[in-house]
């Protein structure tokens, strides 16, 4: 691939540039977690269940994940704002639908096109900030945007709850088409940028990509469910993988890839991609289930769940902005993630302290760490990823980040809750009683209290597991971060890119690499 100077942008305003981004990019992680907490009052209105209310938060995190990679690759091509435009009209669309369908059919269909647009917004925003800032401005903006990242995805369930509980379920859709105007308003603030070269789309890659990983992911989401032992399910992991492998094979021989695969043979790239997989690893499944466990096993109220965990969330308010602040007083960033994945693995493993009607006190311990691993991972991982390559791959390489980002989240949440269910039904020897429990139902009565300590058994295991992922991945990417630049694994990586601790997380661009662009 011949590598092609950056097409000069007009001169931006990035304080105007940053605060539209990141406003923007606040509503799609919200999304993610937020529609789950609208799921009942949806049912009850549109007197639906089962699968096709469950797609409700599946076809948005499928397709944001499945299409991120694609949008980030076009934004190179055809211009990073243009694609951030594209995708916040489509995202408001979708949400505009969505709180106006009268059926689960239109609404699942609308919360499709608007993963479609997440995706072109977090793909292009990545880009955005890499090629608009330089140097230690560059860290800061990436730390205020994993900041908003984790926000959108902590704080999600606790807004949305609000709006649903206080004006309905359609008032939560509604809130993100009003971000988005103000956004699409914002966005003639944000230059136009893109590769100087344009060439066709790479319309086989697109096509053997999207469907491939789609199949993958819902045999991979519908199997817990429906059983892994099903046609449909075994057919799409299947062929969904032949596919992918159909893409890899067209990737190496297109002179206009949609990813290039030399930016996956950039082992520091890679390392940081590594690092946010295992980070959802390590919080998504927490995040997302322990509240149901408070309230299963524990007896406590959605509200007082909700309060409990934010002894996880809060310090993503302020641990993304601590770990940019680092990254620029020269702390090296292997190291920094590498404590950062640990921090995680200590809380969950210091979180099998759980049992029925334990206190906030006793759970502040474990809950802080991981919200600060969390937090930490947030604030460097995109700046230093973005930082390994050059400027006409940024959107590319922002959109391969996200993608596998919103695939190990959205897959997360499949295996974790099939694991608690299998760990529970091999303790109460019933599998629709398994998912009653893993749900937070627990049948009243005097067998009650045994069920609450097979859930307990049930997250000890779930929580050991993941804290020794952590560690595991916390040794790789270490590893991988370690060692000279410059060398056959790092071929692509690009001249003036950081050293390999990746200490000063300066850009890949021209510049004093003191301040943004232009």
């Amino acid at each position: 691939m011949n590598a092609a100077r950056e097409v000069p942008p007009p001169r931006p305003n990035p304080g105007a540039t940053l605060a539209v981004v990141l406003l923007g990019v606040l509503v799609v992680p919200m999304s993610i977690s937020g529609a789950a907490v609208a799921l009942p009052g949806i049912g009850r209105d549109l007197d639906t269940s089962g699968a096709p209310l469950m797609w409700v938060v599946h076809i948005y995190n499928l397709l944001f994940a499945t299409v991120t990679l694609v949008a980030g690759s076009l934004s190179d091509l055809f211009g990073r704002r243009r694609i951030f435009v594209t995708g916040g009209a489509l995202f408001a669309l979708g949400s505009l639908v969505s709180a106006l369908a009268p059926h689960i059919l239109v609404l699942d269909l609308a919360r499709a096109v608007a993963g479609v647009g997440a995706a072109g917004v977090l793909a292009s925003a990545g880009a955005i900030l890499a090629t608009t800032f330089d140097g230690a401005a560059r860290t800061r903006a990436f730390a205020a945007m994993g900041t908003v990242v984790g926000v959108g995805i902590a704080f999600g369930p606790t807004l949305s709850g609000w709006l649903v509980g206080g004006l309905g379920w359609r008032a939560g859709f509604l809130f993100y088409v009003v971000v988005q105007a103000v956004v699409l308003v914002g966005s003639v603030r944000i230059a136009e940028s893109r590769a100087a070269e344009r060439p066709r789309v790479d319309k086989p890659g697109v096509l053997t990509f999207v469907l491939g990983l789609a199949l993958v992911m819902t045999g991979l989401v519908e199997g817990p469910e429906t059983g892994w032992g099903d046609p449909l399910i075994v057919g799409a992991l299947v062929l969904g993988v032949l596919l992918l492998g159909v893409f890899v094979r067209v990737e190496r021989r297109s002179g206009h890839p949609v990813l290039d695969l030399t930016l996956i043979r950039n082992r520091r790239y890679t390392a940081w991609c590594v690092a946010t997989l295992v980070t959802s690893v390590g919080f998504m499944g927490t995040l997302t289930f322990l509240p149901t466990y408070f309230q299963g096993a524990s007896g406590s109220s959605a509200s007082g769940a909700g309060a409990t965990m934010l002894l996880m969330t809060v310090p993503v308010l302020v641990a993304p902005q601590f770990g940019g602040w680092l990254i620029t007083r020269g702390v090296p960033a292997r190291l920094l993630m590498g404590l950062a994945l640990l921090l995680i693995a200590v809380g969950s493993a210091w979180l099998t302290v759980l049992r029925p009607g334990i206190g906030a006190l006793e759970l502040s311990g474990p809950l802080v760490l991981i919200g600060i691993g969390m937090g930490v991972s947030f604030g460097i991982t995109d700046g230093q990823a973005m930082s390994q390559v050059e400027p006409e791959r940024a959107g590319m390489a922002a959109g391969f980040l996200n993608t596998v980002r919103g695939g190990a989240e959205a897959l997360v949440l499949a295996v974790f809750g099939s694991l608690l269910i299998s760990l529970l039904q091999s303790r109460v020897g019933s599998a629709p009683l398994a998912k009653e429990i893993a749900a937070g139902n627990l049948p009243a009565g005097p067998g009650r209290g045994a069920l609450a300590d097979a859930f307990t058994s049930a997250w000890h295991i779930a929580l050991w597991w993941v804290a020794g992922a952590c560690v595991a991945g916390a040794a790789v990417v270490t590893a991988m971060l370690s060692g000279r630049p410059g060398s056959g694994a790092d071929a692509a990586e690009p001249s003036g890119s950081p050293a390999a601790d990746g200490v000063t997380g300066a850009g890949t661009g021209t510049g004093t690499g003191t301040g943004a662009r232009g």
